[in-house]
């Protein structure tokens, strides 16, 4: 996802696309011609947790956001703030989603999500507590990890991961193609 500027935020004369020698060759980029700022479009951090239930014999919460078109449950997700470790991020956003307290957390992976220009830095958490959603999430289901159905991008890789390194053989949703957007 790319980000539109159209006027420079330092300078507001209005932005081009300029070549420009960088490490390891010339680059087209958003820069203002007057005073050279950049628009660098760098992948955004985004962490995302496989929530294991501890108190619900292991069972994985997956929910569905409520800006989410569908019934579409995944996991939960959030950006990391500044200052924050990614563990302490996504603890943060487990608790502040789900009401969970985490117990512990593993990495699963790092993962991209060209679509969205996103970096994705999973964990394993394993929670427990009442689960009461935040107004971010519509609904919410607990089902045994054999169960869950990986979705083909984003977070899905790191489901079919974390499931793998369980010694469960992921199960994929056979969804529709996606449209190409202009």
């Amino acid at each position: 996802m790319k980000h539109q500027f159209n006027y420079c935020p330092n300078c507001a004369t209005p932005l081009q696309q300029i070549s420009q020698e960088e490490d390891g060759g010339a680059k087209v980029r958003t820069r203002c011609p007057a005073c050279e700022w950049t628009h660098w479009n760098n992948p955004t951090p985004v962490l995302a947790a496989v929530i294991e239930l501890a108190d619900r014999e292991g069972q994985v919460l997956l929910a569905r956001n409520a800006a989410w078109p569908g019934k579409f449950f995944g996991l939960i997700t959030g950006f990391m703030e500044a200052g924050e470790t990614p563990m302490d991020g996504i603890a943060r956003e487990v608790a502040e989603e789900t009401s969970l307290q985490v117990d512990s957390l593993k990495l699963i992976g790092v993962y991209e999500f060209k679509r969205m220009n996103q970096v994705i830095i999973a964990y394993h958490a394993v929670a427990r507590g009442e689960i009461v959603l935040s107004p971010e999430l519509a609904e919410y289901k607990t089902i045994p990890p054999a169960e869950v159905k990986c979705w083909p991008a984003g977070t899905g890789q790191a489901m079919a991961d974390w499931l793998v390194s369980r010694g469960i053989t992921p199960q994929w949703l056979d969804l529709p193609p996606r449209r190409p957007t202009e």
